[in-house]
């Protein structure tokens, strides 16, 4: 496929943009060559600037389950942007959303509307430090919860160590009441939480691990964390921001029925525009400024159109058959790949939770991030280009989910199977 405006586009945009894009996986750095620029989207399709023609399994990252440009959400934002862009003041959308997520999210009593998925979890950690009055916190290795300083840390040699920078220009002292611990290992949790007795503030995770990879947890860790985490006060906090209202209604947590006691969302709630929210029991919520001494605030959270599209998204959502479309397309797409790999003898673990998947190129069991690690990234650059040439888009990197959306049909399934098999016969 031709992609020389792609590649002009390209090279202008790195005199003014660092790397020439706005987030770094944009470029295209972990599979090669430069990034196609996208012209527009239109139901599972997306046409680059040269013209080409993609079936689109990155969907923005998650956010476009209704597909790109859907009629609905497309009026609902120009019918929101007639009447004002941003007011700074509040309306009555933002209740409206709000009480959709309550009504949908099982451990959400009151929720505040953010610009990102990074603004949620970065507000919930500073709601759960001044709601418990610790320092410290836990996260899971290879759980991504945006780019904020103290989560931006890496496991340091030990069960119990502290974290250190995974970052450039991120302090030590920013990252060490950083603590990590492995995913699906409620063991070495209890161990680190021993020794750092009454001063872990939360343990935040994705509760199906979404970048680095597609990970689930096995079967009742869960329950354990949220045992342990209640047994010493600890703040359990689930970053949904990609598995909320993608992998069911009301999120990983209903789909596992764990509770947490807060909940971090964004992607879906903005049907494709950017907005994130953070949530939970209204005691821990009423910490919140106002009402309570914990701040957090943004000029343009809850924006009318970002809202005015989530609430177009949730609604759809919400009609009756949604997720068990979802839930046959992506098993669909999920098996005959696995067919592919298996008829021509590639080492592969696929992992699939409704309408997300992943295949690694590795012959590991992935359960964690260890696992993922042992995947053949020269191999899924191959398969990413060849996917590429044959008007298939998936992720530019070994470590990134793919989504299937509502307008996916059985022919661009069928037709992605067909490519990906003629892909993994060359490899």
């Amino acid at each position: 496929m031709e992609s020389n405006k792609s590649l002009s586009a390209w090279q202008k945009s790195q005199q003014y943009i660092p790397g020439g894009v706005n987030s770094p996986v944009r470029n295209f750095s972990k599979v090669g060559e430069h990034p196609r620029f996208i012209d527009r989207g239109a139901g599972s399709k997306i046409y680059d600037i040269d013209g080409n023609e993609y079936i689109d399994y990155v969907a923005s990252w998650g956010p476009l389950v209704l597909g790109h440009a859907h009629p609905d959400v497309v009026k609902a934002v120009n019918a929101a942007a007639s009447r004002g862009t941003s007011f700074g003041a509040p309306t009555t959308l933002e209740t409206e959303l709000a009480e959709i997520i309550v009504n949908a999210v099982p451990s959400i009593e009151q929720v505040r509307l953010v610009n990102s998925g990074t603004e949620a979890t970065m507000s919930a950690i500073r709601v759960a430090r001044g709601y418990t009055g610790r320092d410290k916190i836990i996260k899971i290795d290879g759980c991504y919860h945006g780019h904020v300083d103290y989560l931006l840390a890496k496991a340091g040699s030990g069960v119990a160590t502290f974290g250190l920078s995974d970052s450039g220009g991120v302090p030590e002292d920013f990252a060490r009441n950083t603590l990590t611990v492995p995913f699906n290992d409620p063991e070495t949790l209890k161990t680190t939480i021993e020794a750092n007795a009454d001063e872990v503030a939360c343990l935040i995770l994705e509760p199906i691990m979404g970048n680095m990879g597609i990970i689930p947890p096995r079967e009742g860790y869960l329950n354990e964390l949220r045992e342990i985490t209640e047994q010493h006060g600890i703040v359990l906090i689930f970053d949904e921001v990609i598995t909320g209202f993608r992998v069911a209604y009301g999120g990983a947590q209903s789909y596992y029925g764990v509770i947490p006691d807060m909940t971090c969302l964004g992607k879906i709630i903005g049907g494709g525009l950017p907005v994130g929210a953070y949530g939970g029991k209204r005691e821990i919520m009423q910490c919140v400024a106002p009402e309570g001494d914990v701040y957090q605030a943004g000029t343009l959270s809850g924006n009318p159109l970002a809202v005015s599209a989530g609430i177009t998204t949730l609604k759809k959502l919400a009609e009756p058959g949604v997720y068990e479309q979802l839930e046959s397309r992506a098993a669909t797409l999920a098996s005959g790949l696995a067919e592919a790999t298996q008829k021509h003898g590639i080492d592969a673990w696929h992992s699939r939770v409704g309408s997300m998947l992943m295949l690694y190129f590795t012959s590991e069991s992935v359960t964690d991030a260890d696992g993922a690690r042992t995947a053949d990234t020269e191999r899924f650059r191959q398969y990413f280009w060849g996917l590429l040439e044959r008007g298939v888009s998936v992720a530019p990197s070994q470590f990134e989910a793919g989504f299937v959306s509502l307008v996916h049909s059985e022919e661009d399934i069928n037709t992605t199977v067909q490519a990906a098999t003629e892909v993994i016969a060359n490899l």
